[in-house]
């Protein structure tokens, strides 16, 4: 399912338009996105959980040359699903 087809979905269930929806969801996924940039945790209770994970530098090898290469640190999104994914 892309965001469009999560837009339809949502505003046939909510029975409002696909504009209304669509500006929904929309303000909802940025204001998770802001949440998480500024290092806050985002639960969805029964859905998932959005945290901030942090990968420590690493060396790795380039499959076509053979050299090792220096990864640097970073942040990462963690995702964790809620109960209600549970297949």
């Amino acid at each position: 399912m892309n965001k469009l087809a999560l837009i339809e979905a949502a505003a046939k269930k909510a029975q409002v338009s696909k504009a209304e929806a669509a500006k929904v969801i929309d303000a909802a996924l940025e204001a998770a996105v802001e949440a998480v940039k500024k290092g806050e945790g985002v639960q969805l209770i029964g859905y998932a959980s959005l945290s901030i994970a942090h990968k420590a530098a690493r060396k790795a090898k380039n499959p076509r040359t053979g050299a090792i290469i220096n990864i640097p640190a970073k942040k990462v999104v963690r995702i964790k699903p809620g109960s209600k994914f549970a297949l």
